[in-house]
């Protein structure tokens, strides 16, 4: 396989992942056609983000880069040179999307927690959510996280801990 000028070996890649500069050697770290969901993943143990259907139709692999919502399995690791990038490791403990998900078990709505797989993507695609609207409306969050499916249909729940971390964030002022 032929290298493109951007991806040469021995190219160095600089990422901000999780608050963190790290520098990466192309050939030695990673590969050029290495998607960015393998290398987070697998090279660099960051297991939060899951990778379901490797093909972009299950958004389980979210991640939020550069503030927006990304899947990462579409998107190669080279192109995420100069780039920072959070996964739901990089989330603190108290993040109020990650308590209103862990809350919700509402009467009539039920749990955003089923088995679990799909949690992450939809945590952090909310989080970049939140982040650029604060006070979304039901139709805002369910355009939101049309990519994102759960096999276990908590669609109604996972809305509503949308909501409520939104509510949250709003009772901390806005900052979150």
């Amino acid at each position: 396989m032929e290298n493109s000028p951007t991806t040469s070996t021995n190219e160095r890649l600089n990422i901000r992942i999780n608050g963190e500069w790290r520098e990466f050697e192309v050939g030695k770290d990673l590969q050029p056609w290495t998607t960015l969901s393998a290398f987070l993943r697998e090279g660099l143990g960051y297991t939060g983000l899951k990778v379901s259907c490797d093909e972009g139709a299950c958004g389980a692999c979210t991640i939020i880069m550069d503030g927006k919502a990304v899947l990462s399995c579409m998107i190669l690791a080279v192109e995420a040179n100069g780039r920072e990038i959070l996964t739901i490791e990089g989330l603190p403990k108290d993040d109020p999307v990650i308590i209103a998900f862990a809350e919700q078990s509402e009467p009539g709505h039920g749990t955003a927690l089923q088995c679990g797989y799909c949690t992450p993507g939809f945590v952090m695609t909310t989080r970049a959510l939140l982040n650029e609207n604060p006070n979304p409306t039901m139709d805002e969050i369910r355009e939101a996280l049309s990519g994102n499916l759960c096999r276990c249909g908590c669609y109604d729940a996972i809305a509503h801990a949308v909501t409520h971390a939104a509510e949250k964030i709003a009772s901390l002022g806005g900052r979150s």
